[in-house]
């Protein structure tokens, strides 16, 4: 049996104990971690016995009057090494200044341990592009609201249609789709066209909360109620009453605290770990889900928060959304960095719509954003793209090349046709029935779910309205 190599990473920090606590992530996932205080120490490693074991280096801080000569310094020694960088501060300036020094990847701290470890693992596989700053492009632009979400796709379509159906009640909802789909952003744009919208908006990141302090995050506890509880703490559904909480990867949570939230959800009285009486709270939950809730999840809680479900579906299943929403998420780049304005040329559209973009939406951003860091021209080409033809190749993941859209498809979507697919991917017209129920889908997200308002604009009656979405299937939930 053939024996691992050993993984290194390079950590250069001159905190201890910050040094201590990546170590401790990075250790879980088999990276042997090196620890540096300052440069001198990191290139003695590099050049050292074991030096070539070394993937990645990851700078603690960013400096950016010594950050440029300290890659350059580290580059010397391992031309092709990836240097991610780890900051506070503005990210927005601080990576587009990290990135142009030549940086990798860039997080932001606090950097959740699933984020590190996956950009550990971009940027140590060299069949993949470098990191590709996912961090840094969720942050770039002010949320949108439901009608200025891009995609024309059916099940794009039918995914907004409910969530701003549901955006006018006060019920749960769940929000399925792999990672990198948008789910927090459909969530923050439910909560921004809801009544709560002038209330609070907070998010809890189930799998990242170990399983023996969650309820105290989630519900808060009392002084004393364990050892450490040194003071009281308010848990995130008291914080967000009256307002809306996001629990991203909720199937993540223990099975008590599901039982514990679902009591909550269903009384609408919360009780902090250690106390004996409870508090009133109005509250939403949007739930996120990377997948549909496993067979052992809380029953109660499963059918709560799935009575309104929003699928959205990868963005290899919407390959015609892609220049569309490659333009719009690079004008929001450009605007938001101060970079000059870049245009993308049918070239590289054709390039982007024809690979399967595993990371979805979250890959695509941060794949324009290092293009647009690196283009000295006006317009971005497919020579701006050359690691999507190279992944694909390499890779060998079925779900990394997209083969089977035709020209005809390609073509209208390039063109920047209207917000309503007119062909299949074979490439001939989709039958008029399916094209009239993306209309009026399209018409529901764009009004918010007003469906007075939906009927008016499409010129029936709201019996006509209803009729036409029982006899077309679509979801009067939606």
């Amino acid at each position: 049996m053939r024996e691992e190599p050993t993984r290194s990473l390079l950590l250069l920090d001159a905190n201890p104990e910050e040094r201590r606590l990546i170590s401790a992530i990075a250790g879980r996932a088999g990276w042997s971690v090196v620890g540096a205080a300052d440069e001198e120490m990191a290139i003695a490693l590099l050049q050292g016995p074991h030096g070539r074991e070394v993937l990645s280096v990851l700078l603690g801080t960013w400096d950016g009057d010594k950050g440029p000569e300290l890659i350059a310094a580290l580059r010397e020694h391992r031309p092709d090494l990836p240097v991610i960088v780890l900051s506070h501060g503005d990210t927005v300036s601080v990576a587009v200044d990290a990135m142009r020094a030549g940086a990798s990847d860039f997080l932001v701290r606090p950097v959740a341990p699933e984020r590190l470890l996956e950009a550990l693992a971009a940027n140590a596989d060299r069949r993949r592009a470098a990191g590709e700053l996912a961090p840094v492009s969720e942050k770039l632009a002010p949320p949108l609201a439901l009608e200025q979400l891009i995609g024309a796709a059916p099940d794009f379509r039918a995914a907004l249609a409910v969530a701003a159906k549901s955006a006018r009640n006060r019920l749960p909802v769940l929000i399925v789709g792999e990672p990198g789909t948008g789910k927090e952003t459909v969530a923050r744009a439910i909560h921004s066209a809801s009544l709560r919208a002038k209330g609070p908006l907070l998010s809890l990141d189930c799998k990242a909360i170990a399983a023996n302090i969650i309820d105290s995050e989630l519900f808060g506890h009392e002084k004393g109620a364990f050892p450490g509880a040194f003071s009281a703490k308010t848990g995130k559904v008291v914080q967000s009453d009256g307002g809306t909480l996001i629990l991203d990867e909720i199937a993540c949570l223990p099975e008590s605290t599901q039982e514990m939230l679902d009591r909550v959800l269903a009384t609408g009285e919360v009780r902090p770990v250690g106390l004996n009486g409870s508090y009133s709270v109005d509250v939403r939950i949007i739930a996120t889900s990377s997948r549909p809730l496993p067979e052992d999840f809380h029953p109660g809680l499963a059918e709560r928060i799935g009575s309104t479900t929003v699928n959205l579906p990868p963005l290899r299943e919407r390959s015609g959304d892609i220049p569309a929403l490659a333009r719009h998420l690079l004008q929001r780049m450009t605007e938001q960095t101060g970079m000059k304005a870049l245009s993308m040329g049918n070239d590289a559209l054709a390039i982007l719509m024809r690979y399967g973009w595993p990371g979805n939406v979250r890959q695509l951003a941060g794949v324009l954003f290092r293009a647009a860091l690196q283009c000295d021209d006006n317009s971005l080409t497919a020579q701006h793209f050359p690691h999507i033809a190279i992944q694909s190749r390499y890779t060998g993941r079925r779900t990394d090349f997209v083969a089977t859209i035709s020209q005809a498809s390609s073509d209208e979507a390039i063109a920047a046709a209207p917000g309503v697919t007119l062909y299949s991917n074979d490439g001939h017209l989709r039958p008029l029935d399916d094209i009239e129920a993306d209309i009026i889908r399209l018409a529901i997200g764009h009004y918010r779910g007003r469906m007075t308002e939906v009927a008016r604009r499409l010129g029936i009656g709201r019996s006509t309205l209803y009729r036409k979405l029982g006899e077309l299937g679509i979801d009067t939930a939606a």
